[in-house]
């Protein structure tokens, strides 16, 4: 099975399209503001080798600081695009054209995403992770469309958790605008489900993803119980320090 980050030279045919017309040598004042610029040019000031991928114990996230945040980040982010990119080999699986499209909109969203991270992180980055999908029938419509309501719940839950975490305001500012788009997401895949069940929390805070119905507040869940959900669909061991 392939790695979750694939490089960004050597791309499948499908998703090298998506960057080159959407990303590729874009700057970051483009994709997401100028948070998403003076991201950029603190990262480039502050890199550090603070990832790192062993074959036998796998990759490591330090949360010491910010650079631990934007690498878990770019973990989860990892994840979803590889999911995206292998349902978006398979779309024949919808019969409408509108879900189809959504598919291939949000595959490039989280394949932008993934490699933003990417860019920023540099040197400082984890290296690839590998995928088990093994649990997803990717030529079921039912089983794809719960996969990405997990995916997603999961993802804006992750951002909204970690927030508390970053120190740096240019990188709280791009997390917000991500996990805006993270919840688009999240609604869509919700109202392909079931129409009209969007904005349903109350079923977000019964499957304990902290979501406040009463209070109209999406759910935040910390770093450790992100990555234990979402363990199932990793191969990789994602080890935790710091914390």
């Amino acid at each position: 099975m392939k790695n979750l980050n694939e490089p960004s030279q050597v791309l499948p045919a499908n998703e090298g399209g998506i960057l080159e017309s959407r990303l590729q040598r874009r700057s970051f004042l483009q994709y997401a503001g100028a948070g998403a610029a003076a991201l950029a040019l603190t990262a480039v000031g502050c890199r550090k080798d603070r990832g790192f991928t062993n074959d036998i114990y796998g990759v490591t996230l330090d949360f010491k600081d910010d650079f631990g945040v934007l690498n878990y980040a770019y973990a989860l982010e990892q994840l979803e695009a590889a999911f995206y990119t292998q349902v978006s080999n398979n779309l024949a699986i919808f019969t409408d054209s509108t879900e189809r499209a959504y598919f291939q909109d949000i595959r490039a969203h989280e394949v932008a995403h993934r490699e933003f991270f990417k860019s920023v992180l540099g040197t400082g980055s984890i290296g690839s992770l590998t995928p088990d999908f093994s649990s997803i029938d990717f030529n079921s419509r039912t089983a794809v469309l719960a996969a990405a309501k997990t995916f997603e719940d999961l993802g804006v839950a992750a951002y909204n958790g970690a927030g508390v975490r970053i120190q740096n305001a240019a990188y709280l500012t791009v997390a917000g605008q991500i996990v805006s788009v993270e919840a688009r997401h999240a609604a869509a895949i919700r109202d392909m489900i079931s129409n009209g069940s969007f904005s349903n929390l109350s079923e977000l805070q019964s499957s304990g993803l902290g979501a406040d119905s009463a209070n109209g507040l999406d759910g935040a869940l910390p770093p450790d119980k992100v990555l234990a959900m979402a363990s199932k669909y990793i191969k990789t061991k994602i080890n935790v320090i710091n914390l």
